[in-house]
């Protein structure tokens, strides 16, 4: 009985440490996977694997010692679908093998493909929980719900103030650092912001994309129409406080309260002589320059 049980056992160990040898040839093959000549140097075959361990249930093995199975040459990361890691190895490769039927941009992955095409079929399949309002990609509808929900949950490290969309932090984060890096290759100027560079251009090009639909007037900025066109509507939101006077823009508001208030801000850098308004002080400086002689009231 007592040499029937050592045979047994005697056996049993044999197998495992069969098990234990297997597993480190396994981990060998794998790490030498990346020195193979094989066209798919990072792939150990499924049934090689399952020929160096014995999975049967006499022989026990710690579910930690499952290794992935598709190691990527380029770094080494593990994968253990092939799917998976044929994904992967386009980020390395560069291959892009799916192209759009409209534009024949190409694309890695078909999931990348099916939402370029939404642009072209206007397909939006989500939608607003708060409006009606739908979009081509789940993250812009994400994004987009934070307007209703208030969520703002990018916060800048240096003042505390928070954000609904990371760009915006970003944006906001040049106003600390002073980084300026988009340049004006007509004059030089600096900002921040490629819209604020794209709005300067115009001072440059003359552009004046935005036309009153009244007189026809353009203007260079959106906010130069909409003072405008109170000419027109006859709105007069503004009043002075002191004589009831009304005007279009609070600007107007603010010069005319200096006739209340006696303030002249604006002074000769000639004779300190002061004016209420710029333009009164630019005229009064010509005639130091001697271009003119007027008699200006200041």
């Amino acid at each position: 009985m007592t040499s029937a049980l050592t045979r047994s056992f005697s056996v049993e160990s044999s197998e495992l440490r069969s098990a234990v040898i297997s597993e480190r040839q396994r981990q060998s093959l794998l790490k030498d996977s990346e020195k193979m000549s094989d066209p798919e140097p990072c792939r150990i075959k499924q049934e090689e694997a399952e020929g160096l361990i014995d999975l049967s249930e006499d022989v026990k093995v710690h579910p930690n010692v499952q290794t992935k199975m598709f190691l990527c040459p380029f770094c080494g990361k593990s994968y253990n679908r092939q799917d998976k890691f044929r994904k992967h190895q386009s980020t390395h490769t560069g291959e892009k093998p799916y192209k759009c039927s409209h534009c024949y941009k190409p694309f890695s992955q078909p999931e990348y493909l099916r939402k370029h095409e939404r642009i072209h079929t206007g397909e939006k399949p989500y939608k607003c929980s708060h409006c009606d309002k739908r979009f081509s990609l789940l993250k812009t509808m994400k994004t987009h719900e934070r307007i209703h929900t208030g969520e703002k949950p990018f916060t800048c490290t240096e003042c505390g103030t928070s954000f609904s969309q990371l760009s915006h932090l970003n944006q906001h984060m040049r106003i600390h650092t002073g980084e300026k890096p988009h340049e004006c290759d007509q004059c030089g100027k600096t900002f921040s912001r490629l819209p604020d560079l794209k709005k300067h251009l115009r001072v440059h090009t003359n552009e004046k994309p935005y036309s009153c639909s009244e007189c026809g007037k353009s203007f260079m900025w959106q906010t130069s129409l909409k003072l405008h066109q109170k000419i027109h509507t006859g709105v007069r939101e503004f009043d002075c406080l002191e004589c009831g006077k009304t005007f279009i823009t609070v600007g107007d508001l603010k010069r005319h309260q200096r006739i209340h208030t006696g303030e002249k801000p604006y002074v000769c850098s000639h004779c300190n002589q002061t004016f209420r308004h710029s333009g009164n002080l630019k005229s009064h400086e010509m005639i130091h320059a001697g271009e003119f002689h007027a008699v200006i009231i200041p």
